[in-house]
């Protein structure tokens, strides 16, 4: 099994990452590591798997996220996760929402570090394959630096997790949305820092409010990756520099035009099987963000694509518009 890389990957995400928005990001970068949306242990045991938790070959490596508190179950969906040919399995003690905190798991695990080590523990005892946690730096009162710190010396003495991804705010359970819980508690980079001093022997990854490789580059002398969530999601041509920038790589694509004509074919198969063109060029709608003819694009996919027994065409279509408004821009 090749070890995993670590310097770049692309966020979990509700209702973004699916499989046909990894499919187009693996094409725009070789070596970020991908995550499907955070699917319950639950769901992976009983539910419908391949609509759940299906992906293509050209995904990998992808890690699947996982949400419960359950050691039992999520040993069980861990095991399911590696059948199906993931590369990594990663428990989410990060989700601030209604539903997690329901279900008490998510961010509010990290007030129990004691049954996280023992979740991750049965994880990677059912697995060959990593074990990880994505978590915040505190949960509304805490004082972040106890709270981390503890954490992760609870965690990484009693299980064998050595990666922990960090989005550097806390999570407020009380009195902000999801949606505000990604914007509004201040970021600390420095504290984030300040654990891989103190934990050198870790995997420490930066997450939370990084939107382009400019904000990246300081974190990656002192930190062991980066991952990017909203930001590559809404302008994904970020992620054509990130092969060359952070692994010192070759680009897969010289713009995004020849990425997408690259996507096509996945897009056509797709089609074949029986996926809406919606389902997939949701996900490309910010492609062209800043260059000629992103509006165009926009519009034409989001006026096209949704209408009944929209096929290929929409795409070319919508493609053949921005390649002419860029030639005539040079």
């Amino acid at each position: 099994m090749t070890p995993i890389d670590y310097r770049f990957s692309v966020a979990p995400m509700m209702d973004w990452t699916d499989r046909h928005c990894r499919a187009f990001h693996r094409e725009l970068s070789a070596h970020a590591l991908l995550f499907t949306e955070m699917v319950t242990a639950d769901a992976v045991i009983h539910g419908e798997r391949e609509r759940l938790i299906g992906f293509s070959d050209v995904e990998h490596p992808l890690a699947i996220q996982l949400g419960g508190n359950e050691p039992s179950k999520l040993a069980e969906a861990s095991r399911i996760a590696e059948d199906f040919g993931y590369d990594e399995v990663n428990l989410n003690c990060g989700c601030p929402s209604d539903r997690v905190q329901s279900g008490a798991f998510g961010a509010c695990l990290m007030r129990d570090p004691e049954l996280v080590a023992e979740c991750l523990s049965a994880m990677q005892a059912a697995v060959s394959i990593p074990v990880t946690v994505k978590h915040r730096i505190g949960v509304d009162d805490d004082e972040p630096r106890d709270r981390l710190f503890g954490f992760v010396e609870t965690v990484s003495r009693n299980s064998p997790c050595t990666v922990f991804t960090v989005h550097a705010r806390k999570a407020w359970l009380k009195g902000l949305s999801p949606k505000e819980n990604r914007d509004i508690p201040p970021l600390d980079y420095p504290l984030v820092h300040e654990l891989k001093a103190a934990y050198p022997q870790l995997t420490i990854l930066l997450n939370g409010g990084l939107a382009t490789m400019e904000d990246c580059l300081p974190h990656m002398p002192v930190l062991d990756g980066v991952m990017l969530g909203r930001a590559p999601y809404q302008n994904p041509s970020i992620l054509l520099d990130v092969d060359e920038t952070l692994f010192g790589g070759v680009r897969r694509h010289p713009d995004m035009v020849s990425a997408l004509s690259a996507y096509r074919p996945y897009l056509v198969r797709q089609l074949e099987q029986g996926t809406p063109l919606h389902a997939m060029t949701r996900h490309i709608l910010g492609a062209f963000n800043g260059l000629p003819g992103a509006r165009q694009w926009r519009r034409h996919l989001s006026e096209n694509a949704p209408r009944q027994g929209a096929d290929i065409s929409v795409f070319d279509e919508a493609l053949s518009k921005v390649t002419r408004l860029s030639v005539s821009a040079a």
